[in-house]
């Protein structure tokens, strides 16, 4: 028999705001020592009262906007009860059957194929804090306890582990587009919760489901997601039953295991929060927030590939990073100046941006909108290899050192004499000398082989340093070899007999 895979996604978006969600404690610090960053309200002491995080508010509604979610004009926080050693307050506060932001959706490309993911909820809720197991024991941290979380909920639409590493793509760039939070998952900052069952192929009835918790990286939901798949397709042919339960992932054995049986809302005993009032947003604010949300990453991409007539490969390389997509528009920008002596396409600086400058930022660990590499003076290099004032070669060797001390390109290579040499008398010289020190590849090269002249080019260069105008090179050293094949035709010795 054949499965189906029906997968659903709960994804914990930690937000990028100063303090927690209920209280005052710093909740933009990673890497504190362990409990420091705490109060009465954080850790759940007697006669604490919570106070909501406006901005935290602010955050989650554009998240919920950005995901198509229609904001409900009323909302409250509830009280998630379940006994863990990391929830100090015995529970959690967050959003139950009232969410900020419900029937969303979020649209895929797949290779040109488009799939709809729909999102059931988006709601607000406090960070647990963090158990750290060594053997024999477990410490506790709670400085993660009440970091403000946007928590979204899509609907079991997925069928492929393709569909599922293109969503999590897309919203960790959706949530750095909105600059709601870093996205960084190595950081916890994004946690993916994925709930996976199978059903016989052609059956509308869904399996018994699996939760995969707190999975932090690209990796792990691929792994994590193939062993699963696998492990209850293995059981469901060999007849075994399987249990509606919640497992972690050992990256060390790279396979799941059962951390409990899987909860109803039910066991959960929600009730709403007493000290904390209704929330209410007036239509004037969330038409606000929705006038100010930023271009989002999928609408950018299309707009790349239509105004920009960029390929769609390019296109999103270049916006998968606002930074990156900001700095290639003001590029784009001042390469389209009348004032420019030549034109530059935009396919062309995608090329430089994507390759060369992509390359040199990884190695260096730089961050593309605080290298003094500013789009003027890449402007500035493209241009003085499109008018042929350089070539790409020198362009190349000069764009680590302005990447990092930034400097005019046309001041540099005026400066160490690296301008295409276009001279004819200049060039004929070192083709000359060329000559002269490999005679045994001229012969080759007068015996019809023809491979022998990229040994002479390949020399040329060498000796220009890369400055050779090829075009001009081609030309003198063809001249000066048509050259000495005539005279060697006319200083050849008459054979006897013929005169």
């Amino acid at each position: 028999m054949s499965y189906e895979t029906v997968i659903g996604i709960e994804v914990h978006v930690q937000l990028s705001t100063r303090s927690k969600m209920f209280c005052g404690c710093r909740a933009d610090v990673f890497g504190a020592a362990p409990n420091t960053l705490v109060c009465p309200v954080c850790l759940g002491l007697p006669g604490a009262l919570p106070r909501i995080n406006r901005q935290a508010l602010r955050y989650g509604t554009m998240v919920a906007l950005a995901l198509n979610c229609r904001i409900a004009p009323y909302t409250r926080f509830y009280r998630k009860n379940y006994h863990y050693p990391d929830l100090v307050k015995g529970y959690q506060i967050t959003m139950y059957d009232e969410p900020l932001g419900q029937h969303g959706f979020v649209d895929l490309d797949l290779g040109g194929l488009p799939r709809r993911i729909c999102i059931e909820r988006v709601h607000l809720e406090e960070d647990t804090g963090k158990s750290m197991h060594a053997p024999g024991r477990t410490l506790l941290d709670f400085n993660r306890s009440g970091v403000p979380l946007v928590e979204i909920v899509t609907a079991p639409d997925f069928r492929s582990l393709e569909e599922v590493q293109a969503y999590a793509q897309e919203l960790q760039q959706l949530v750095r587009y909105l600059q709601v939070s870093s996205g960084d998952m190595e950081k916890g900052a994004l946690r993916f919760e994925i709930n996976v069952s199978l059903r016989p192929a052609g059956s509308d009835e869904l399996g018994v489901k699996v939760e995969l918790k707190n999975l932090n990286s690209l990796r792990a939901l691929q792994r994590a997601l193939q062993y699963e798949i696998a492990r209850q397709q293995s059981a469901l042919e060999a007849g075994q039953p399987l249990r509606q339960e919640t497992c972690g992932w050992d990256e060390e054995r790279e396979e799941t295991f059962v951390q409990r049986s899987k909860e109803a809302s039910s066991d959960y005993r929600y009730f709403p929060d007493p000290d904390l009032p209704p929330l209410r947003p007036a239509p004037e604010w969330v038409a606000e927030l929705w006038a100010a949300l930023p271009e989002l990453p999928w609408q950018r991409r299309a707009r790349f590939v239509a105004e920009y007539d960029l390929r769609p490969y390019d296109a999103a390389l270049l916006t998968e990073d606002r930074a990156v997509a900001d700095y290639f528009e003001k590029a784009a920008a001042l390469a389209a100046d009348p004032q420019m002596p030549g034109p530059i396409s935009p396919q062309t600086l995608a090329h430089w941006i994507t390759g060369e400058l992509f390359c040199l930022l990884k190695e260096s660990g730089q961050d593309i909108a605080q290298t003094p590499l500013r789009p003027a003076l890449l402007v500035e290099l493209v241009a003085l290899v499109q008018r042929g004032a350089i070539n790409a070669s020198v362009a190349k060797e000069l764009l680590p050192e302005i990447l990092e001390r930034g400097g005019s390109p046309r001041r540099l290579v005026q400066e160490r004499g690296l301008a295409r040499i276009s001279s004819r008398e200049q060039l004929a010289s070192l083709v000359a000398q060329a000559l002269a020190a490999h005679p045994q590849v001229v012969d080759e090269y007068l015996g019809a082989k023809e491979a022998a002249l990229q040994f002479l080019i390949g020399q040329v260069m060498q000796a220009s340093r890369g400055r050779a105008d090829p075009h001009l090179l081609h030309e003198l050293l063809r001249d000066q070899l048509e050259t000495l094949r005539q005279v060697r035709s006319r200083s050849r010795p008459v054979q006897d007999g013929h005169r």
